[in-house]
């Protein structure tokens, strides 16, 4: 299968292309989403108003491939895109689900390390993933839904925060399965599973 991933320069993105490649599929770089692909990732670290400058040239087709069905996976910053607005500063994310990204209140931010996450609701991304196992932080912010019914995972870091969002084909990761070893591996191959069907 093909996987494009998107790159507008907010992530390095050698783990994430060689995390995919050594799942069995072929890896396209994009600037923008095509119908040429079986399924869309987009990584991201830094800043909520640079991510949302970034994709504001291609917001709407953005919207189109999501909206169409289209298989999507939104890592760490790819994720807080998904949501309207963040505590961070301006800018307008995609919005397809509703709520807004914000400062995690915890003594010590960035959230760095590993931690555990907790599945909350079956979905096709954690299968066989089991509560208690652990993946890979790099954060300062995290999004608050207004339904609580996208929220898949939890994790806690002076709060609970949601760790893995999803409705319909369209996912999202707080942390970055890429460097997440085991667990990583499982989700990652759980959303091109899942991108088959």
């Amino acid at each position: 299968m093909k996987v494009g991933i998107l790159n507008l320069g907010l992530s390095n993105l050698f783990s994430i292309t060689s995390a995919v490649k050594k799942l069995g599929a072929e890896v396209i770089l994009l600037e923008q989403p095509t119908t040429e692909i079986d399924a869309l990732v987009f990584p991201g670290v830094g800043n909520f108003m640079e991510g949302a400058r970034r994709t504001q040239g291609i917001m709407g087709e953005l919207l189109d491939y999501i909206s169409s069905g289209a298989p999507y996976l939104g890592v760490c910053l790819g994720m807080q895109l998904l949501f309207e607005s963040s505590e961070e500063g301006p800018g307008d994310g995609l919005g397809f689900f509703r709520g807004e990204v914000r400062r995690l209140r915890a003594a010590k931010v960035p959230h760095m390390g590993w931690n555990k996450i907790t599945p909350v609701r079956p979905s096709p991304l954690i299968e066989d993933v089991q509560p208690g196992e652990y993946a890979y932080f790099m954060h300062s912010y995290a999004p608050r839904p207004v339904e609580e019914r996208i929220v898949i995972a939890i994790t806690s870091y002076g709060e609970d925060f949601p760790s893995i969002v999803g409705g319909g084909a369209v996912f999202g990761t707080q942390f970055h399965p890429e460097k997440s070893g085991r667990t990583g591996e499982k989700i990652l191959k759980n959303y091109l599973q899942a991108a088959k069907r």
